[in-house]
């Protein structure tokens, strides 16, 4: 208990050299799962975890290249607090996990922080407390990972003009994420959605934000992104000619996209501003005004005009008409989608991408003869499970951690050097590769380091963060307006980081205070906030260094330490 009474976890009091040394992560550790069935499958959760790791395996043996070292038990729960919830562990989080013990102790932390509790544990009534508010933490974090895919970030100036309601979107998915709903019914919740986009509004329902501003230019970005994001097929350039690199054809791009021209966004408006938009559907005429037919032209390089109906990327054909009591064409375009042969295969493969930085392909969705798959059999094994155990997005997401692969250490070795993606190679994945933390990851776990997330109401500090992550935004010159938010050195960014308001106050916060007043001794203090930042203790060259600065000034010692580890390359990468 610190000198004010706010309890302090001292990092490895608890904890014994071993379980913190290298050899300690066994692989069968990291790759140990309960076995469990799906419905009707003799295929247990171990089966497959035990699939990708020989698949794996086989890319090393393949490539001549030997596996870096298990990562150590920190190390592995650093990193998938990071990428399960979006933030750092707090000390004392980390603490209680290496203090756990158990065969499934790597399961049962994955589990906790997507809100389950593993059968062996699932009378512990802590447990089930935890994971109660761990549920809370997933939820928002991968709403606001799907927001961000589907609906962007909020631009930098006066949106009262945007038709987009990113609340609403976000409710929408928080509330599927909080229920488990699987990944198939919330993609046919979103391509076929009617509502409204604004929460409090008539009729509201948030999914409808994906599409309402996709449908100028005769729906073309909605055609685009639905292929992109939900099949792992991009066919925007065959918007005006058939695709130069693959075989997809001008036709198939503009028959899909009759399968959005029924439907209408409608603004509602508050003076100048949107207040909401009504998205529905409405008989279309079609381009030649005979409902019945409702077909759409659409013409080639050599000026020929062509004539589409809807017609899936397969192949699928629907009813031409254009009378929706006929035929409504986006929800039997939500139903060709989840049934499509590539719909498994481009979520494994955008979450494999989430969690190992590279997918099986790059970028993560645009698969195809065109661009090989660098695990072709895994992929294909991986997507057929995820879509016969009813595309559980839990379920991929324990996979992909407990895997061989997610454990290993991100310190690459002679006999693994030549893995490097980054470089333009199939990634081997024989080591975790380092990646900096996206603009949200940054933000969440600096509030999680330095303790500041309780200041102000909610509404503030929604603010403060949006007000803080727009300085983070880099607009990429393309034509879809895709973002990037990494930490990437710029110079205002380490500016921000160096001297910014969320540094400062982390440095004069009650955190500090109290930790400067504990009964710690000063090691002991500086090895708290190494575990707060980086999740492990200071090398004894760091420690010497640290304690031989200013030891008459406790206070003045530790701000420094804090500063430099919160600007350290080692607390805004994932490793």
């Amino acid at each position: 208990m610190g000198a004010t009474g706010i309890a302090l976890v001292q990092p490895g009091k608890h904890t014994t050299a071993a379980e913190l040394a290298p050899a300690a992560a066994s692989p069968a550790a990291a790759t140990r799962v309960i076995p469990r069935s799906a419905a009707g499958s003799s295929v247990t959760e171990q089966d497959i975890v035990t699939f990708i790791n020989e698949q794996i395996r086989a890319g090393w043996k393949d490539g001549g290249i030997n596996p870096s070292a298990a990562a150590t038990d920190a190390e592995w729960c650093r990193r998938v607090y990071l990428d399960i919830i979006g933030r750092l562990p707090t000390v004392e989080e980390t603490d209680a996990f290496l203090r756990s013990g158990g065969p499934e102790k790597r399961l049962r932390l994955v589990s906790l922080l997507m809100g389950e509790t593993v059968s062996s544990n699932s009378n512990n009534a802590k447990d089930a407390a935890a994971a109660e508010r761990y549920l809370e933490e997933y939820a928002r974090n991968w709403s606001t990972i799907y927001s961000i895919l589907l609906v962007g970030r909020p631009p930098a100036g006066n949106n009262n003009r945007e038709m987009v309601n990113r609340d609403g979107m976000l409710a929408y998915l928080r509330g599927s994420l909080l229920r488990n709903k699987p990944w198939d019914k919330i993609v046919e919740e979103i391509v076929g959605a009617q509502g409204t986009t604004k929460p409090g509004s008539p009729n509201f329902n948030g999914a409808t934000n994906f599409l309402v501003n996709k449908l100028q230019e005769n729906a073309a970005e909605a055609t685009a992104k639905t292929a992109k994001y939900f099949l792992g097929i991009q066919v925007q350039c065959t918007q005006c000619h058939n695709h130069p690199f693959n075989d997809w054809k001008q036709d198939q791009f503009w028959g899909l996209n009759a399968f959005f021209r029924q439907t209408k966004a409608k603004t509602a408006r508050d003076g100048r501003a949107i207040d909401y938009v009504t998205l529905e559907n409405e008989d279309y005429a079609g381009e030649g005004s005979n409902p019945k037919e409702a077909e759409i032209y659409f013409e080639l390089r050599n000026g020929e005009l062509r004539v589409a109906y809807p017609t899936f990327v397969d192949g699928t054909k629907i009813k031409n008409s254009g009378y929706v009591n006929e035929v409504d064409r986006r929800t039997e375009l939500s139903k060709l989608v989840v049934k499509h042969e590539n719909f498994g295969k481009a979520m494994v493969n955008r979450m494999w991408g989430h969690f190992f930085g590279y997918g099986f392909t790059k970028p993560v969705d645009d698969m195809g003869p065109h661009n090989p798959v660098s695990h072709p059999e895994l992929l294909d094994r991986m997507g057929s499970e995820f879509t016969a155990r009813g595309h559980n997005i839990k379920e991929l997401i324990k996979w992909i951690t407990l895997s061989e692969a997610y454990g290993l250490s991100s310190k690459s070795t002679p006999k693994n050097k030549k893995d490097d993606p980054s470089l333009g190679e199939k990634p081997k994945f024989s080591h975790f590769y380092l990646r900096q933390m996206q603009a949200e990851e940054l933000y969440e776990s600096l509030l999680a380091a330095t303790k500041a997330a309780s200041e102000g109401s909610a509404e503030e500090q929604q603010a403060k963060k949006d007000a803080w992550l727009r300085q983070f935004t880099v607009t990429f010159g393309n034509d879809e307006g895709d973002e990037a938010t990494t930490f990437n050195g710029t110079i205002p960014q380490v500016l921000m980081m160096m001297n910014g308001d969320l540094t400062k106050t982390a440095l004069a916060s009650n955190f500090m205070t109290q930790l400067t007043a504990s009964n710690m001794s000063l090691k002991e203090k500086v090895d708290f906030l190494y575990m707060a930042t980086l999740s492990r203790k200071p090398t004894s060259q760091e420690a010497a260094v640290a304690l031989s600065a200013r030891e008459a000034n406790a206070g003045g010692v530790l701000q420094d330490v804090f500063w430099a580890l919160l600007n350290s390359n080692e607390f805004i990468f994932n490793h």
